[in-house]
């Protein structure tokens, strides 16, 4: 299967909500208990996009996941870390597809100036868990028992990669409309490709 990488549409917003739904009604790998709808979703879709990477995998012209990096923190000295949100349609998990946009969206925030990047994951999450560990993730803290869906009582594990050094304090990370379009296309097309 190729897989194509290219940053998300507005016109997105119902297949990326129709991917998410699938986690929040039956997993607790989302902390959400209605799914968002296709509008709030492109809510959110045009408030991330507006500074950090928000992509989509296609294959055979269909939508199949989505990743993007979001704000961790509000405090302006927080600024150069972001964390990582990565969802795979169901029917085309382990097929190197997650690891694909995980790969794509950490090489931008690279780019862009990011210092940190972390992955919060619920405790149930084991191939989530493993997936990032495998990935270069280390294990800052283990939260116990910090959500309660499904009739239980959730830990929560937050992992972090480092992706440049702390010589990127020289100036705040450039926003995502910033990035050079060639570039851009370069990292696209290098993370694509067949999974």
């Amino acid at each position: 299967m190729r897989l194509s990488l290219r940053p998300a549409s507005e016109s997105d917003a119902g297949r990326i909500a129709e991917i998410y739904a699938f986690y929040v009604e039956t997993t607790t790998v989302s902390f959400e208990y209605a799914p968002p709808s296709s509008e709030e979703m492109l809510s959110r879709i045009r408030r991330i996009r507006g500074r950090f990477p928000f992509l989509v995998g296609e294959a055979d012209g269909k939508t199949v996941a989505y990743a993007y990096a979001d704000e961790a923190f509000s405090r302006t000295a927080y600024r150069w870390c972001a964390e990582l949100s990565v969802y795979v349609d169901p029917a085309f998990r382990h097929r190197g597809v997650g690891k694909k946009l995980t790969g794509c969206v950490e090489e931008i925030c690279r780019r862009l100036g990011y210092r940190k990047l972390y992955a919060l994951i619920t405790g149930e999450n084991a191939a989530s868990l493993a997936f990032h560990r495998a990935a270069g993730y280390a294990d800052c803290a283990r939260f116990s028992e910090q959500g309660y869906k499904f009739g239980r009582w959730l830990d929560v594990y937050w992992l972090e990669k480092t992706l440049n050094g702390k010589e990127v304090a020289a100036s705040f990370p450039r926003k995502f409309p910033e990035f050079d379009g060639g570039e851009l296309e370069a990292v696209l097309a290098e993370h694509g490709g067949e999974v």
